[in-house]
């Protein structure tokens, strides 16, 4: 599966993380490394740029945090971040550069590349956002499949097994998800794709996409 692959969704040079992600083929490879990485970058991050806050938590300097949100570590807070009003960051976050998390969004095991946006009541664990990526308000990546088993990433009848119990998005660079989507476990989006709003979305959905339904993905203009 070319199209899930780290060199194809993601921009590396937008984000912190990017020494971790060359080290691996396909992004979700990542995610039960995030934490480590977070402690050994953290402890390396120029104290004239990073604030240390508590255990593990680095906020930038310039990064805007309200004084209502709660950070619990691991966790970075990138420059020129910004952290609204009751955002809920639950650990193993790193937040990149211009990104925003907004009002009662919450965030687990996560990367989010610099000037990613979940501005409006999000729920996003166990994932990867790529640069300029955009979650509408309401839209979140469920991690958990109901039967509980295994991860698997599916593009039709190609299958990868991933081994993970939690997993809920890769989205690649500049993706456009719709207000009140569902991204269900496993699902991977290539760069510059739109997902209408109030899908329900499962499997690999092709780079320069717009996705109307299941039935109906066509190749974006």
């Amino acid at each position: 599966m070319e199209e899930c692959k780290i060199k194809n969704l993601y921009n590396l040079d937008e984000t912190i993380a990017k020494s971790l992600l060359e080290k691996f083929e396909y992004p979700w490879e990542v995610l039960p490394k995030i934490k480590d990485f977070i402690i050994e970058l953290g402890d390396a991050l120029n104290e004239e740029e990073y604030n240390k806050i508590g255990d593990n938590v680095w906020i930038a300097k310039s990064a805007k945090v309200a004084p209502t949100a709660y950070i619990n570590g691991p966790a970075i807070i990138g420059k020129e971040a910004e952290i609204r009003h009751c955002a809920f960051i639950r650990g193993n976050a790193i937040v990149g550069e211009g990104a925003v998390v907004g009002n009662s969004t919450e965030l687990k095991n996560v990367i989010l590349f610099n000037k990613v946006q979940v501005p409006h009541y999000n729920y996003v664990g166990d994932s990867i956002l790529g640069y300029k990526s955009h979650m509408g308000a309401g839209s979140i990546t469920s991690n958990v499949k109901s039967d509980k088993k295994l991860v698997i990433v599916k593009n039709g009848k190609e299958k990868i097994e991933t081994g993970l119990k939690k997993f809920g998005a890769m989205i690649g660079d500049n993706v456009e998800v719709g207000c009140g989507s569902v991204l269900n476990p496993g699902t991977v989006i290539g760069r510059e794709t739109n997902i209408y709003p109030l899908s329900s979305v499962r499997g690999v959905i092709e780079q320069k996409s717009i996705y109307k339904n299941s039935n109906e993905i066509v190749e974006k203009k």
